[in-house]
């Protein structure tokens, strides 16, 4: 572990101290759809939503879910030499249709042994009470969370983004997963459309009350053909840049209590399909920022998680109904 990572709850060190050993994610495609792509909701889906998802598409290539984990599991043991994996159900909306068809496709990954759980990406309105008594029922025996998009806490926000639902679908989702035995990990998207530094945080104190296990950040970044395209292109949205992602990520950790476990701090943008900030392609200068930004403050997750921060949490209390304004 380097001192960077023991400055924050890293999923890594995390999963380390689950399994005994160090334990890599699949990424797979279920081939589900969106609610708010195919009419059921909306048309079009979020404003900086990848057209093709965002994971690897193996699914349209007719890949099954064995096929995907058989390929994931020989590939990860050769590079990283580990022996343990957890199954990522991460293109679209992976809760999103008949529950006994998802339970055949999350059993498909479970019929390896080296399989040590899942990872369920998903909307927060569509955790259907059928499809979270499957998880829980794999629950019993394995590690399971479900990943939560939400990206920001804010009701505006969510309409700028075209998100579909509003705060109150995650605080709801979030308490019937953790009923079940589920972990629930949060989504956060940073430099949202119109969004300050305070909005951010504001996000994660709020948040940070709904039981959550763990969180994903993405400093947001712009693709090809999507809205978010357009509003770059016209002067009606600039990215963050790295400086700003940084402190962004930073002050978002500060008020996370010391416990939440950090699942992701940067972005992953394909090269071929990025209109926008281009620091975003060079994971590796991001993360040795990130890291030094940590060293130089002397930073520690959780550092203003303290009695003033829960009665933050206390009194936006009305965000779980509502949403900040």
């Amino acid at each position: 572990m380097t001192k960077a990572t023991q400055r924050y709850r890293s999923l890594s060190s995390w999963l380390k101290e689950q399994f005994g050993e160090p334990v890599r994610k699949i990424a797979l495609d279920a081939g589900l759809g969106c609610p708010n792509r195919d009419g059921t909701i909306g048309t079009g889906g979020c404003v900086y939503c990848n057209p093709r998802g965002s994971g690897t598409g193996a699914r349209a290539h007719g890949m099954s879910i064995a096929e995907q984990v058989e390929r994931g599991v020989a590939f990860l043991s050769r590079r990283y030499g580990c022996r343990k994996f957890l199954a990522y159900y991460q293109s679209f909306t992976n809760t999103y249709g008949d529950p006994e068809r998802l339970r055949s496709l999350y059993g498909e990954a479970l019929t390896r042994p080296e399989i040590v759980g899942l990872a369920v990406g998903t909307r927060p309105d569509c955790a259907s009470d059928a499809v979270l008594d499957v998880l829980g029922d794999i629950a019993a025996d394995r590690l399971v969370w479900v990943e939560y998009g939400l990206q920001s806490i804010h009701r505006k926000t969510l309409d700028l983004i075209n998100r579909g639902h509003g705060p109150e679908a995650f605080f709801d989702a979030a308490a019937r997963t953790r009923s079940r035995g589920i972990g629930v990990v949060v989504h956060l998207i940073l430099g949202l459309p119109g969004e300050s530094l305070q909005d951010m945080v504001t996000t994660a104190e709020v948040v940070a009350g709904a039981g959550i296990q763990g969180v994903k950040l993405h400093p947001l970044y712009v693709v090809r053909g999507t809205e978010l395209e357009r509003m770059f292109r016209s002067g009606l949205y600039e990215p963050l840049t790295m400086e700003q992602a940084v402190e962004a990520v930073l002050a978002v950790l500060d008020v996370l209590p010391p416990e939440v476990i950090v699942h992701r701090m940067t972005s992953d943008p394909h090269a071929e399909e990025l209109i926008a900030p281009e620091w975003t392609l060079d994971r590796k200068k991001v993360r040795a920022f990130l890291e030094a930004k940590m060293e130089a403050d002397d930073f520690r997750q959780g550092a203003r998680w303290m009695a003033s921060n829960r009665q933050r949490v206390n009194e936006c209390e009305k965000v779980r109904q509502r949403g900040c304004e």
